[in-house]
C-alpha cells in the first residue's frame, strides 16, 4: 500500500536490525508490551514471524512503515483481524525520530482506509495506555472516538495501567477524519 510518502509492505528478514533498533529505545517501548532493549536474536525472530504472516487470514498482520523516497523503515502497523473478517483492532510503533511528523498518522490513515473500504470490514478498533496522550490523539485525528477508559485494567511493567479504548465504523469514514492522504491516483491503480 502507498500513501503520498509512505510504502506498507510486508516485513523481510533484513528489517531485523531497524525493527530492534527502534524497538529498543525506552521512550519507544514506554507503553508497549515488550521489554526494552530488544536482543537481536528476538528481533531476528519476530521479524521472520511478521514475514510468514498473512494480512488476509485472522490473526495479526504487521505492516512495515518506510519512507517512499528512500526506503527507509520507520515503524509498524499491526492489523488484528477477527475471526469472522467483519472488524479489526490495529495497533501502530514508530521510532521516535519519525515521531511528530504526521508519518504514523498518514500510515494508520492509510491501513483503515484499506480495511473499511478495501476490505469492507465493518469496524476498526484500538486501545492504548490512558498516560500515552500522542496515541490517544492521533486515533482521534484519524477519526476514531473514544468507546471507554478501563481504569488500572492492565498489569504492565511492574504497575496497573489505564486502558483507553476507541472505535470506528465503516459508516464513519472518512467523514469522522482528519483528511486522509490516499495515494495518487495512478498509484491507487498500481496497487
Amino acid at each position: 500500500m502507498l500513501t503520498e510518502r509512505l510504502a506498507l509492505r510486508q516485513f523481510r528478514r533484513a528489517d531485523a536490525e531497524v525493527v530492534r533498533a527502534y524497538r529498543s529505545d525506552p521512550e519507544v517501548a514506554r507503553y508497549q508490551s515488550w521489554e526494552a532493549p530488544l536482543s537481536t536474536v528476538d528481533a531476528e525472530e519476530l521479524v521472520a514471524e511478521f514475514a510468514a504472516l498473512d494480512p488476509d487470514e485472522p490473526g495479526w498482520f504487521q505492516y512495515a512503515v518506510e519512507l517512499r523516497d528512500c526506503g527507509e523503515l520507520i515503524g509498524d502497523v499491526g492489523v488484528n483481524l477477527h475471526e469472522n473478517r467483519m472488524q479489526a483492532e490495529i495497533g501502530f510503533t514508530f521510532a521516535r525520530r519519525h515521531q511528530g511528523r504526521g508519518h504514523a498518522t498518514e500510515a494508520v490513515s492509510r491501513v483503515v482506509d484499506h480495511l473499511l473500504v478495501s476490505q469492507g470490514l465493518r469496524r476498526v478498533s484500538a486501545e492504548c495506555d490512558a498516560r500515552n496522550t500522542a496515541s490517544a490523539r492521533l486515533l482521534e485525528r484519524v477519526g476514531f472516538r473514544q468507546e471507554g477508559h478501563r481504569p488500572e485494567f492492565t498489569w504492565l511493567k511492574g504497575e496497573w495501567t489505564d486502558d483507553l479504548l476507541f472505535g470506528l465504523l465503516a459508516r464513519d469514514w472518512p467523514a469522522s477524519a482528519a483528511p486522509v492522504t490516499r495515494p495518487p491516483a495512478a498509484l491507487a491503480r498500481a496497487r
